[in-house]
């Protein structure tokens, strides 16, 4: 199968929309998939393994969706597969109308529904925007089963709940050595190291995090903080007030010294990171999520997590098995359940070895198997073979309609 993978991120730029792509296009090529990326010129020069880099012009534009059709042709797609998230296509309209204009099916994953910017008072055309790119596309895929079922609510002909896998492979530099690692990273012997990945946003609970350590230091605890992948500095526009806020924080709590923040890192490095950790601290602000890539690095990396609560409960994510769960923006509980950890050696190692059982669910073989074959169900060329009866019964809904 020939796939063009269409994308508003991709490596060399920062973030989770387009490691995923990158992930998920190598995944498919080692399954005989035929895969071409289709990215904005910044990305044009990378080189991934099995995929093809085609640049469609410096953004999404209208034109880019012309170059992007004929592409298609030229190089005989069967599919595109859109990685949509509003802000990966800098909140713009013209990749709403991708479907319309590709001249090849086109199958859509949601990594999530926040609606696009569009122009000033768009009001309701900018949830429109989101149902339309929904209900022409051929197929949507959802990571988060509350996602799934709002597509189906707006239209969508076939749907598929396929996981997110790790962004990051558990593949330290060869010559990594844990305790020399967190030597040079200025941790003492017990010293317990809290570890934060992901690019810094206020969905992340950064802040919260923050406010946390405060209240183990004040208890007496020896603790440190590592942001991993990216500072609150690459925010770029629009978060201007959580960085000051950020940085306001760790002046005013005296927490500086105790808080160390890298660049983005390679891939290699950021396991290195995760893997010298006592605990991995994810307290998003909208609950546990199986859109979250850093949440399955964690897991792929057997990392003692402690992360907030889904906001429907989800038998992915188990309290004292393979996490901790603590509730939403709390600090307190937050501080409390790092402390528990920190004192209790052997509850670490069960959320490690339970965070490693999990990780299976999101092997990235797995998921680009279910992607082609639910591609091919939408583009008509074979039966899909889903892996739950949720989505069989999509898709005999779909084929009806």
């Amino acid at each position: 199968m020939r796939l063009g993978l269409v994308t508003g991120e991709f490596p060399p730029m920062e973030g989770g929309v387009g490691d995923y792509a990158a992930s998920l296009g190598g995944a498919l090529a080692a399954l005989g998939a035929r895969v071409h990326a289709l990215v904005p010129s910044a990305c044009a020069g990378t080189r991934v393994d099995g995929i093809e880099v085609h640049s469609i012009g410096h953004r999404w534009s209208s034109g880019a969706l012309l170059r992007a059709r004929a592409l298609a042709r030229r190089l005989r797609l069967d599919a595109l597969l859109l990685q949509y998230q509003a802000g990966a296509f800098h909140l713009r309209g013209p990749i709403h109308f991708l479907p319309a204009v590709a001249g090849v099916p086109v199958v859509t994953t949601f990594h999530d529904l926040r609606v696009p910017w569009l122009f000033p008072l768009a009001g309701r055309l900018r949830r429109d925007a989101v149902t339309l790119l929904a209900r022409s596309s051929k197929g949507v895929v959802a990571a988060e089963p509350r996602d799934l079922d709002e597509l189906r609510r707006r239209g969508a002909r076939l749907a598929a709940r396929i996981p997110i896998g790790s962004n990051v492979p558990c593949a330290p530099p060869a010559d990594w050595e844990r305790d020399a690692f967190r030597t040079r990273m200025g941790v003492a012997r017990d010293d317990l190291l809290v570890g934060h990945f992901g690019l810094q946003h206020p969905l992340k609970g950064a802040r919260d995090l923050l406010l946390a350590l405060d209240r183990l230091v004040r208890g007496g605890h020896r603790v440190r903080l590592v942001l991993i992948g990216g500072s609150v500095g690459t925010l770029g526009s629009g978060h201007e007030d959580f960085a000051a806020e950020f940085e306001r924080d760790l002046e005013r709590l005296g927490l500086r010294d105790r808080v160390s923040v890298t660049d983005h890192l390679p891939a290699r490095d950021v396991s290195a990171h995760l893997l010298s950790c006592d605990v991995v601290a994810l307290p998003y602000r909208d609950g546990a999520s199986h859109r979250r890539g850093t949440l399955t690095a964690a897991l792929a990396h057997g990392c003692a997590i402690v992360t907030t609560r889904p906001e429907l409960p989800d038998p992915a994510w188990r309290d004292g098995e393979n996490m901790r769960l603590v509730p939403v923006a709390d600090p307190d509980a937050l501080a409390a359940a790092v402390a528990e950890l920190a004192q209790d050696r052997g509850l670490r190692e069960r959320l490690s070895n339970g965070a490693l059982a999990s990780a299976g669910d999101f092997d990235w073989s797995t998921i680009a198997r279910r992607t082609l074959d639910f591609v091919a169900a939408c583009a008509g060329t074979r039966e899909a073979s889903p892996a739950d009866p949720s989505e069989k019964d999509s898709a005999r809904a779909g084929s009806a309609a």
